[in-house]
């Protein structure tokens, strides 16, 4: 097939500042921060052991796929096909157009936001027992829809140092103002060796980070807990939390790519 070519200077240039607007407008709200937190203290007390328990198995199996990609690693083919491109064209995909990539991205972002709606129904039909299963599930979708979004734009994600960029935006997904300027200014180098290491050496406490994430749309889920009405609020919910993922997945990845195109145009033209 034949290639597009690289969009100009000046159409980058626009787009990325697009994205630090986006950036600069993301914000976290400290009250909510706090009350987030206490469905959960709620749920510890009143989830029989068993429960809590297997929450705690699907958690540890999350912290293995930042070292082997465990079983949330996606299935890459489908995404080439959406290209048009055969499996192993990775490189090819990278000389796309950004329309063509912000197009199957966002494709992907509307077809795993549905599923999180009906995920978020099923489970809501339980109240809070069927709440501690929907976390991980939950968790688990965020997974495989940055994955997919990483791939839209070019990146591998199997590729340890892209699991480690995925977790870090799930973070920043998750983190009140302070945490998302942290994030930003760590990924703001990710691709230069020194940044990496010391990104990658944060993250060692995964059991903490998937807490964190877990705690941070607790108030959201606390009316899913009421069996019944849950179904509603669970399908709003689980669909807001795919969508705001997939949104951020799609600016910090879309930047990484502008970037990378940028310095190729500059390079060429020395």
């Amino acid at each position: 097939m034949e290639l597009n070519k690289l969009e100009s200077v000046e159409f980058l240039k626009d787009e990325l500042q697009k994205i630090e607007a986006w950036e600069k407008d993301q914000k976290g709200l400290w009250f909510w921060e706090k009350i987030g937190r206490l469905p959960f203290v709620l749920l510890d007390k009143v989830t029989p052991k068993f429960i809590q328990e297997k929450i705690g198995v699907a958690i540890d199996e999350l912290g293995s796929y930042v070292q082997t990609g465990g079983r949330y690693l996606i299935n890459e083919e489908s995404i080439y096909k959406k290209f048009d491109l055969s499996d192993s064209q990775l490189e090819d995909l990278r000389q796309l157009p950004l329309s063509k990539m912000d197009e199957v991205a966002d494709q992907l972002k509307n077809s795993r936001t549905k599923m999180a709606t009906v995920q978020g129904a099923t489970t809501g039909i339980g109240g809070i027992f069927t709440l501690a299963i929907d976390i991980p599930l939950l968790l688990g979708i965020s997974l495989k829809t940055l994955q997919e979004i990483a791939l839209c734009y070019g990146f591998d994600p199997k590729d340890k140092a892209e699991r480690i960029f995925i977790v870090k935006c799930l973070q920043f997904t998750s983190s009140d103002i302070v945490g998302k300027k942290a994030i930003l200014e760590e990924l703001a180098a990710y691709d230069q060796g020194t940044e990496n290491k010391r990104v990658i050496s944060q993250l060692q406490g995964w059991r903490e980070v998937v807490m964190t994430y877990r705690d941070s749309f607790g108030w959201k889920k606390l009316l899913q807990m009421v069996p019944i009405a849950g179904i509603i609020f669970g399908a709003f919910v689980n669909r807001s939390s795919i969508g705001d993922v997939a949104e951020t997945g799609m600016m910090l990845y879309r930047k990484r790519r502008i970037l990378e195109r940028l310095e190729e145009q500059r390079t060429a033209s020395m």
